[in-house]
């Protein structure tokens, strides 16, 4: 993702202290992050290998409650949910009729919503974060600080204040990249979209590692 700069940012940036701009960087994000505490949101989402060839294409709706709550449906091509409420994680696959569950400490560097759904600070202290401004908004740069995540980089976009994107590398080189679109925050959203209920039939898997 290009990035434009002025002059004067450029000359900024090379004097200033590469501490000083994480924390500058992680202040911001903080500062952006702290005030949610609802967000709902259609995504595009885009799986490419690290040679740039595309693997996947989805689309759905997220529902987002912090802290920890959030539900992630896919409805096309396949459909597919994530929810948590809380305390475990929930991944449904209707076509496998299968239901995989996980503790909730065990998803958070693994699910895009749960990104979002914790600690803004505890998100910050866990990587290391980087700002830039790009016309009228701005990114942030964040690398994992442990080395068992399962993403090697992450970008958030925002774009007047308000979470625009999200975009992963991991360790093989493979992008996912997820656009949001009628973005509402910090509104009422009935508990029960964090309830998960497994159909009956369908097979149990829990994760306990």
């Amino acid at each position: 993702m290009s990035v434009k700069k002025t002059l004067t940012a450029l000359a900024l940036t090379l004097v200033m202290p590469a501490a000083a701009l994480a924390s500058e960087g992680a202040d911001r994000l903080t500062s952006l992050l702290e005030p949610l505490e609802t967000l709902e949101a259609r995504f595009e989402q885009l799986i490419l290998d690290g040679s740039g060839e595309r693997l996947q294409q989805a689309n759905g709706q997220m529902w987002l409650s912090r802290p920890g709550k959030f539900r992630w449906e896919v409805a096309a091509p396949y459909q597919q949910e994530v929810i948590s409420d809380g305390s475990e994680v929930y991944l449904y696959d209707p076509d496998l009729e299968q239901v995989t569950v996980q503790a909730l400490d065990q998803r958070v560097t693994h699910t895009p919503a749960l990104l979002l759904s914790g600690s803004a600070r505890e998100l910050t202290d866990s990587y290391e974060v980087t700002r830039h401004q790009e016309g009228g908004g701005e990114s942030f740069r964040l690398v994992p600080r442990s080395p068992d995540t399962l993403f090697e980089e992450l970008q958030m976009t925002f774009r007047g204040e308000q979470l625009a994107a999200l975009q992963m590398i991991d360790s093989t080189g493979q992008e996912t990249v997820i656009e949001f679109s009628d973005v509402r925050t910090n509104h009422a959203i009935d508990e029960r979209r964090f309830a998960f209920q497994i159909p009956e039939g369908a097979d149990v898997i829990r994760d306990t590692h």
